[in-house]
């Protein structure tokens, strides 16, 4: 496949998306009687676009894209604990708010690797193998669908790992956020049907994996 400039675009918004969601998920944000980590109103997206990676370009395009985000967010983690190691300067005051902010546990950080590993390729899997099923019909059932998967992993995954012990985690807080992110994924639906139709309008493609080895570690074929 020829690489376009949409495609590039759509791939760097998704791995912000995901630097962005990772940052700032170690607040957690009060919904009234809900708590949920801040990164409930940015993580949606990368599922939204990896639905339009998937459903336009097709399962491979979609797995290179979601280990290109894995290493993006490695990378990011990789430095900021660098940054955070580096003796401050007799001026700066800021160390402990760094530290606070950016030097994630080894704890959350797996959680977060797990989980979004885990929740991507099940979304993509879910939707490459529905859009085979449905021969290409009916688009809202397999966003939708794929996100209740593939979120309903992340959810259970990042969340018990990352906050199991704390006073304000329970069976409850991955009920919100799993619904939360679903619900957000359905009322993008318009957005997901036009970005969908114009990228295959535009690339002249609509990629069906009939044949793809859905192997998430074959990134090469």
């Amino acid at each position: 496949m020829n690489v376009s400039h949409r495609f590039v675009i759509i791939s760097a918004v998704f791995a912000t998306c995901l630097i962005t969601a990772n940052i700032i998920a170690v607040k957690v944000a009060s919904f009234g009687p809900i708590s949920l980590p801040a990164a409930i109103v940015i993580f949606p997206l990368s599922y939204i676009f990896g639905d339009i990676l998937t459903e336009v370009y097709g399962y491979r395009s979609a797995r290179r894209v979601i280990w290109l985000g894995f290493a993006c967010n490695l990378i990011f983690v990789v430095f900021a604990w660098v940054g955070q190691k580096l003796p401050p300067a007799a001026a700066w005051g800021d160390q402990a708010a760094y530290q606070s902010i950016l030097g994630s546990t080894p704890r959350l950080l797996a959680a977060s690797f797990i989980g979004y590993l885990a929740g991507e390729f099940g979304n993509s899997f879910v939707l490459a193998k529905m859009k085979v099923l449905t021969r290409g019909r009916w688009l809202w059932s397999r966003t939708i669908g794929s996100t209740v998967v593939g979120q309903g992993l992340d959810s259970v995954i990042f969340l018990t790992g990352a906050y199991l012990g704390e006073a304000f985690f329970g069976p409850l807080m991955i009920v919100y956020h799993w619904l939360a992110k679903v619900a957000i994924e359905a009322a993008a639906t318009p957005l997901t049907y036009t970005a969908v139709n114009y990228l295959k309008r535009k690339e002249a493609i609509d990629t069906f994996d009939d044949k793809t080895d859905f192997n998430p570690f074959l990134v090469t074929d």
